[in-house]
């Protein structure tokens, strides 16, 4: 009886040990698209009749989506890594890992329409403009998007598909008035569903924002929105709908989003300007650079790490996302 109480002591034992991987494995952390860091994690074989000994050896790398522009602001494609300087947590990485344009990577976007009554005058030719939009731009069985309309609330009215049929509708189906809580818009469309999003393939995940950027209804902070974007790896373009032809405090508030996640905000002051502001978008989406680097002096200890890149050729401007959340062991 004591040799056999002694044989399930030992296979428990081993069978405890043997399942720390898996757990290792299912709390593993998914930081910000544009920029990601995987972890990977080894162990040593071990004899049943030896100490059982495990060793743990982490890989850390980010990768960065960015674009480059001329003055004119035309995408410039022909650069390599060495036109450009890069900086994480304000040091150079330790290393590069990869470096290459990416121009079809499939994409995930979320289209989020404002619908509060401040937009009416311009709700009508909003729509028809994204589905122009989406018609040119997906691609079936590639790309998918969903479509959300906020006012005081949020409302998915077609939820991911790759079929522009549906989506089309889901934007007819929005109806406009009430107020505006744009930042709890962003915060939920990055926190349910875009950050929920397959991560088993390379994607670039888009918010594409029609609003005019006041907000007097949100439950979360501006800060907390863009924070809830950067940790889902998603880029935010903004279209104004504003048409005053004044810079005003909503259009600042557009503009802070795009640029903190590596986007770009539009000020279409007349409604024709609307669906180039879209076809801007798009020819975006399709002309990006990537690196991937290891960091140097990286922690896993949870903290925003800012990056920089800048490029070292005359009259080129590069946009990428200001940072990430380190993951937190």
């Amino acid at each position: 009886m004591n040799y056999i109480r002694s044989v399930i002591c030992r296979g428990l034992t081993i069978l405890a040990f043997s399942a720390l991987p898996l757990l290792a494995q299912s709390n593993a952390f998914v930081p910000p698209s544009a920029v990601s860091i995987s972890s990977s994690t080894s162990e040593s074989s071990v004899e049943v009749d030896q100490p059982i000994t495990t060793i743990t050896k982490r890989v850390d790398e980010v990768t960065v989506l960015f674009t480059a522009t001329d003055k004119h602001g035309k995408f410039v494609r022909d650069l390599n890594e060495d036109d450009f300087a890069i900086r994480d947590d304000n040091k150079p990485p330790q290393s590069v890992v990869n470096f290459g344009s990416q121009t079809n990577l499939p994409l995930e976007l979320g289209l989020l329409i404002d619908t509060s009554g401040s937009v009416h005058a311009r709700f009508d030719f909003e729509q028809e403009a994204a589905v122009s939009f989406l018609q040119r731009t997906l691609r079936v069985n590639y790309d998918k998007a969903f479509v959300m309309g906020f006012n005081t609330q949020s409302q998915v009215t077609q939820a991911f598909t790759d079929n522009v049929s549906l989506l089309a509708t889901g934007v007819h189906h929005l109806q406009d008035g009430g107020g505006t809580a744009l930042y709890s818009a962003v915060y939920k469309a990055c926190r349910d569903i875009l950050i929920k999003a397959d991560e088993n393939r390379p994607v670039r995940r888009a918010i594409i924002l029609v609003s005019d950027g006041e907000d007097n209804q949100s439950d979360v902070s501006r800060a907390q929105a863009i924070e809830m974007a950067q940790r889902a790896q998603v880029i935010i373009y903004a279209i104004s709908t504003d048409d005053s032809g004044l810079i005003l405090r909503g259009d600042k508030a557009l503009q802070q989003l795009a640029d903190s996640t590596g986007g770009r905000a539009f000020f279409p002051y007349k409604m024709k300007e609307i669906k180039n502001s879209f076809a801007a978008i798009e020819d975006e989406l399709r002309s990006q650079y990537v690196v991937s680097y290891h960091p140097a002096d990286f922690d896993a200890d949870g903290r925003y790490r800012p990056i920089e890149i800048t490029a070292l050729k005359k009259d080129v401007q590069v946009r990428a996302r200001r940072g990430y959340y380190a993951p937190q062991q």
